[in-house]
């Protein structure tokens, strides 16, 4: 066990970073070497019976480094970024209280930012407002939706894409609910994380190389069963392509293949194509994300520069 200094209130520690750049494997490394809780910052790891195309933990590997914040709920069910919070300041005390590091790990960044920057006061969803919302989108389509916001909410509508529905769905909910924008009511911070935060990110120097890792994970989890698995989420009634858990990178192209909506090959090269954008935006995150610390994607310095940085 690597002997550190132990502070009355021990640091957070931070692992981010695009998708299959090895954040997962460094966490692990890292509990071989500290006390430590690893804590789950992933969206789509919340959810119960989607393993595979989640890239989730193996069983073998939750068993010997257990994950905190992984198979919460229901896929038919959502988790806000307040629900994070929630959670994941519970484990941060507790792991704490107990005099082991909190190490977060993942890569959903508006997680990371909520917690660590304080998440402003938004009311909660209201789901005959999202309806609504839903119903007119499928009449005039998502670009209307688009032009509304943005006649309340111009800065909003400059910053959500068109094609982002839930993005664009939770921005005119909020305004519809309290009469104020997204863009008024997140002015305002809530409570942030409480004593001291190191951060780190770790990736590969090229995007080619994170690229073909992307690919390469991809085929292994269509030789893992991925097709499988999201068959048996289309046998449920209460799931459907429009929830959070479905339009989940990988199982909304899969999800269309199963529906017919186009060929094997197409739903491969889809997969791939989201799984690039999905790491393209979380390194256009981290690239303005302040007191950070790149690491470079196995190399055998990481563990070495994290353990310093404690010391």
């Amino acid at each position: 066990m690597t002997d550190l200094k132990q502070p009355s209130l021990l640091p957070v520690i931070c692992i981010m970073g695009p998708t299959a750049s090895g954040k997962t494997s460094l966490a692990m490394q890292l509990a071989d070497q500290l006390p430590c809780d690893l804590i789950s910052v992933d969206s789509a790891l919340v959810y119960k019976g989607m393993d595979i195309g989640t890239a989730k933990p193996t069983a073998k590997e939750l068993q010997d480094y257990p994950h905190q914040l992984i198979d919460l709920i229901d896929p038919k069910q959502s988790y806000s970024a307040a629900d994070f919070c929630r959670d994941a300041k519970a484990a941060i005390f507790s792991a704490r209280e107990r005099q082991r590091y909190p190490v977060l790990v993942g890569g959903t960044m508006m997680y990371f930012k909520s917690l660590l920057q304080g998440l402003s006061p938004l009311p909660e969803a209201d789901a005959s407002i999202r309806k609504d919302i839903e119903a007119q989108a499928n009449k005039h389509g998502w670009e209307y939706i688009h032009q509304e916001l943005a006649n309340v909410d111009p800065i909003s509508a400059e910053r959500i894409h068109p094609n982002d529905p839930q993005r664009l769905t939770r921005a005119l909910e909020v305004y519809r609910i309290s009469g104020k924008s997204l863009t008024q009511l997140t002015e305002h911070k809530g409570e942030t994380v409480e004593g001291p935060v190191l951060q780190f990110a770790i990736s590969t120097p090229e995007r080619s190389t994170l690229h073909q890792r992307i690919e390469l994970r991809y085929q292994q989890m269509l030789a893992q069963g991925f097709e499988d698995e999201v068959k048996v989420l289309k046998k449920r009634q209460d799931l459907h392509p429009d929830l959070p858990s479905i339009r989940c990178v990988g199982y909304r192209q899969m999800w269309e293949y199963l529906d017919g909506d186009y060929d094997y090959d197409e739903m491969v090269f889809r997969g791939v194509c989201a799984t690039r954008q999905l790491a393209k935006r979380q390194l256009t995150w981290l690239r303005s994300w302040p007191d950070l610390t790149w690491l470079k994607t196995d190399d055998e310095k990481n563990l070495q520069t994290i353990l310093r940085a404690l010391t």
